[in-house]
């Protein structure tokens, strides 16, 4: 089939450069608006699609981000593979502020939001084992390094609440669980695009380090935006790599992202609830 990459920009990612035949459109989900208007066109001659996380001129919390609706219209528009770019605080010395980190792995610590597309009256369990793929987290990794950025493959997300950043003793708390960086929007977005048979990878732009750090102290917005300032350029250059080194043809995923659904709904046809089960056209109508 034919590949479209879809790229979530998060805090300081607000634009893409360089695309061809550019146009805002506006996409109707049965889940809600999403963030914004979707920004598509062809970038290195691979259909491209763009959208900004919390809106343009940041107006969405990392609570009220529309997930699902985001996730939906995505799919709706045809995208096959999904690169989330997102703000992060560190836990680790080596991981500095400026450092880019494909992260494999999540904990999530969210608790305010919607996080499946699948509910009463059609009820679906997808794995998340391994909640990234491999093979697009693969590509983002080289495109980072020959953008010039210093990458880290491999690292644990801490999927935290917010919109505050973390105590102290949160901080200390993260770091004893084994977690390399902390941000507030991978998830659920990771677990719907699982279930939206999506291929996903995250590049977390590190900012800070968190509350931990005894030689930097609290978390300040100030410091943050500035070397978020200094990451979107580099992250721009990343995301033009990734649409080049990927091609436009989609093979099977190895990893069976493109296949999460195919054992996994539970609930009989019979049983199924007809307005939820019209609602999951997109996302799941491969096995609906």
């Amino acid at each position: 089939m034919d590949r479209h990459l879809g790229i979530i920009g998060g805090s300081g990612l607000y634009q893409i450069d360089g695309l061809d035949d550019p146009e805002w459109i506006h996409v109707q989900s049965p889940f809600g608006a999403p963030s914004d208007a979707i920004l598509t066109g062809r970038l290195h001659d691979l259909p491209v699609a763009f959208l900004p996380r919390h809106g343009r001129g940041h107006v969405h919390s990392p609570t009220t981000v529309p997930y699902c609706a985001n996730i939906d219209a995505f799919k709706r528009l045809g995208i096959t593979d999904v690169l989330s770019v997102s703000a992060c605080g560190s836990f680790r010395d080596h991981m500095a502020p400026g450092d880019f980190v494909i992260v494999d792995q999540f904990v999530d610590r969210t608790f305010a939001r919607e996080k499946s597309f699948f509910r009463t009256g059609c009820v679906a369990h997808v794995s998340v084992a391994h909640p990234t793929c491999p093979h697009l987290s693969a590509t983002a990794f080289e495109a980072a390094k020959a953008a010039g950025v210093t990458v880290h493959n491999g690292g644990t997300y801490l999927a935290m609440e917010g919109p505050q950043f973390s105590s102290m003793a949160e901080s200390h708390l993260y770091r004893q669980w084994g977690c390399d960086v902390i941000g507030m929007t991978n998830m659920p977005e990771a677990k719907l695009a699982r279930e939206a048979e999506l291929c996903y990878a995250s590049v977390a732009m590190i900012t800070d380090y968190d509350s931990w750090h005894p030689d930097h102290g609290a978390v300040d917005i100030t410091q943050i935006i500035d070397t978020l300032q200094g990451n979107a350029a580099s992250a721009r250059t990343m995301v033009a790599g990734v649409a080049k080194a990927l091609g436009a043809q989609k093979t099977l995923c190895r990893a069976e992202c493109d296949r999460a659904l195919e054992h996994a709904i539970m609930t009989p046809p019979e049983y199924r609830d007809p307005a939820l089960v019209a609602k999951l056209d997109a996302v799941a109508g491969r096995v609906l």
